[in-house]
């Protein structure tokens, strides 16, 4: 399961739910909360936590937070639709050893155990 920050935009949530992912969203759910209960929250229920934030990466790199796994996206709106595709074809695809830490541009995914 995902959970999407609050940052990520509708279209991104909408696509991954028509291809048959389940997502709860942070925007949808608990907007507003902070950072530390987004963690909280992603690890309690062992979400894979989808993104647009870079401060998760502080928390995953600099704060060592354990057992987080992070997608974070980085994209110019006019590339919505490149990295929609790109997250799709990384989520079906790759099976991801948990914790992980992915970067996903469109054009380049890179992913780091944790």
């Amino acid at each position: 399961m995902i959970l999407a920050d609050e940052n990520i935009p509708f279209e991104i949530i909408k696509s991954l739910r028509e291809v048959e992912f389940e997502v709860t969203s942070i925007y949808e759910l608990k907007r507003g909360i902070k950072d530390e209960q987004v963690i909280e929250m992603a690890m309690k229920y062992d979400y894979l936590l989808l993104t647009e934030d870079k401060d998760f990466g502080e928390w995953v790199f600099a704060h060592h937070v354990k057992g987080l796994s992070v997608i974070f996206l980085r994209y110019s709106f006019s590339e919505l639709q490149e990295i929609i595709q790109t997250l799709i074809y990384l989520l079906k695809n790759k099976t991801l050893q948990r914790p992980v830490f992915v970067t996903i541009t469109p054009q380049k995914i890179r992913i780091r155990q944790l």
